[in-house]
């Protein structure tokens, strides 16, 4: 037996250390959709309607602003772990219309590193171990693990999908089961999660669920998470309500914006908090620790782009540009003949892949096989058609993984150009669904 100062050198010592099972129980260690269906291992001409980031740069007149911050002595260094004066006003006098209040930027307002940090603060804040926190199914994969991680168990509550048999539904049509949340509740539930508009579904929550929600958070003294970071993507005259307006709200709900969702920067990794003073200064003193403070010359951009949004219309601009893009994709599916979601809100088309007709002895790589049908169909759709997608089994639990594997996501966070070069090659289609009698 060889050995070097006492030490085996032929023994496995590659797990000395055990890793904590939070990391386990989160999903975190798994290989996860991201790292599958990465530009890296599809064709070099694939065109990417997976991943939810722009192909295109912000407004010029938001990196001027960077620019200019980068060439300021102060703009360059620490940042009060509040946030820069100058964003928390900009937040204030946008977004403190739509919460019909008067915000304090000195205590109910959070600039973070990003809506996850943000949203991972608040966790760190309020969870206590066993703490459960339940999130509708489809949920963005980020909380699985951030939950996990803070002590919390997730508990999962699906939206009900249209019925497989219709060929055209919106996503108004994805519904809560109001008896399902309620049996959900327990006397260890501490959080619900409302996503609006919900990332992969485009469901733009109605007043009337979330003022279900309102009523069940009242009843059981509940914290409401609501990520609304694609808020300025809302479509056909649909209306955003937002949780923290209605009557009794303001003081249980934590808001989450992102600048990346906004102004197209989704690098720039600023976003932040919006709600009580109670709910607040915890989240702050998790954020403190974890990053001190966030990117300096990058929140004086965005404080730039929100003070000059109105001067070019740049909201109502974007939201016509974005319906544009959705038109591309829905007009596509629509004359394919293939089911899909109508999108009324964020970036996201879905499609119903149930149909899709794979040859038996397909070459998969080891990373696909044993997962869901979707997993499949969008390697093979990949693979053969040259446009990537997103499997969404991937953001349900094992439980429910059935209810997600029948459906692909696709983005239209990208340029005409490329949205339309993606629809020709989507016509390809035609060839890869089995034939309806």
């Amino acid at each position: 037996m060889s050995t070097v100062n006492g030490v085996n050198k032929h023994k496995d010592r590659s797990a000395l250390i055990p890793f904590s099972s939070r990391l386990k129980d989160g999903r975190a260690l798994a290989q996860d959709v991201w790292s599958i269906f990465n530009a890296l291992n599809l064709p070099p001409d694939c065109l990417n309607l997976g991943q939810g980031y722009m192909n295109f740069a912000p407004p010029k007149w938001v990196t001027e602003s960077a620019e200019e911050a980068l060439h300021t002595i102060a703009a360059n260094h620490y940042s009060h772990p509040r946030g820069r004066l100058r964003l928390r006003q900009a937040i204030k006098d946008h977004y403190g219309p739509q919460f019909n209040r008067d915000l304090d930027i000195e205590k109910e307002i959070l600039v973070t590193s990003g809506a996850n940090e943000g949203m991972y603060s608040a966790w760190l804040a309020f969870l206590e171990l066993g703490d459960e926190v339940i999130l509708f199914e489809p949920f963005f994969d980020q909380y699985l693990a951030s939950i996990t991680f803070n002590g919390g168990k997730p508990v999962y509550v699906p939206l009900h999908p249209p019925s497989h048999d219709k060929q055209f539904s919106t996503s108004n049509e994805w519904t809560i089961d109001f008896d399902e949340l309620r049996a959900a509740i327990t006397p260890r539930t501490k959080m619900i999660i409302v996503n609006t508009p919900h990332n992969p579904v485009g469901k733009v929550f109605t007043r009337e669920e979330l003022e279900g929600i309102a009523a069940l958070a009242e009843e059981f003294n509940l914290l409401i998470m609501s990520d609304e970071v694609y808020d300025c993507m809302v479509y056909d005259n649909k209306e955003h309500v937002r949780i923290a307006t209605l009557p009794g709200m303001w003081d249980r709900t934590i808001t989450v914006g992102s600048a990346g969702k906004s102004f197209s920067a989704t690098g720039w990794r600023v976003g932040w908090l919006i709600g009580p003073q109670s709910l607040i200064t915890p989240s702050l003193a998790a954020s403190t620790r974890i990053v001190f403070c966030s990117n300096s010359p990058l929140q004086e951009a965005v404080a730039g782009g929100l003070e000059k949004a109105k001067n070019y219309n740049f909201f109502e601009t974007q939201l016509k540009e974005y319906q544009d893009r959705r038109d591309v994709l829905i007009d596509t599916f629509k004359k394919l003949g293939i089911k899909y979601t109508h999108p009324e809100g964020s970036y996201f088309i879905l499609i119903d892949i149930s149909d899709i007709d794979i040859p038996d002895g397909y070459p998969f790589p080891e990373s696909v096989l044993g997962r869901g049908l979707d997993f499949k169909a969008c390697w093979f759709i990949a693979m053969e058609i040259g446009v990537s997608s997103i499997p969404v089994s991937e953001f349900y639990c094992e439980e429910h993984t059935h209810i997600g594997e029948v459906f692909a996501r696709f983005a239209f966070c990208k340029d005409i150009d490329t949205l339309k070069a993606a629809s020709e090659r989507l016509q390809g289609l035609k060839k890869l669904f089995k034939k309806r009698e």
